[in-house]
């Protein structure tokens, strides 16, 4: 029953997505409810990928600009509702920054090539690297 679930509740995000698009709004709504109702009924959870699409507190599919506003604020997406006002809250990762000084992350393959053959006692002829 489980698996059968799942299926119905992907097949009306598909059906939700496609009405959306033709711009019928009160059927993507129907289907989201009724994938909720779905999910709740056999306890199976909704992937992410669905959960960021529609609005908790009243069920509403979302298109950006004219059912849900998106806004970065402080190291967050602020996704509100249009319809009923809910915020949605996500945080972001932050990326790591790459090595400010080159030649500190990353080894160039003659720099390799020379440490292995100093590593075997073999002198490349090339004189000390210098920074």
């Amino acid at each position: 029953m489980v698996r059968i679930a799942r299926e119905r509740i992907d097949d009306l995000f598909g059906l939700a997505e496609q009405e959306s698009q033709r711009g019928e709004l009160d059927l993507a709504n129907r289907y989201v409810a009724l994938a909720r109702e779905i999910g709740a009924r056999y306890n199976v959870r909704l992937l992410s990928q669905y959960r960021e699409v529609y609005c908790r507190g009243c069920s509403v599919y979302w298109i950006e600009g004219r059912t849900v506003r998106t806004r970065l604020r402080s190291g967050h997406r602020v996704r509100t509702c249009l319809r009923c006002g809910r915020a949605r809250r996500i945080g972001l990762r932050r990326a790591t920054a790459p090595p400010s000084a080159p030649g500190l992350g990353r080894r160039t393959p003659a720099a390799v090539e020379d440490e292995a053959l100093l590593a075997t006692g073999i002198d490349n002829g090339r004189g000390p690297e210098r920074p």
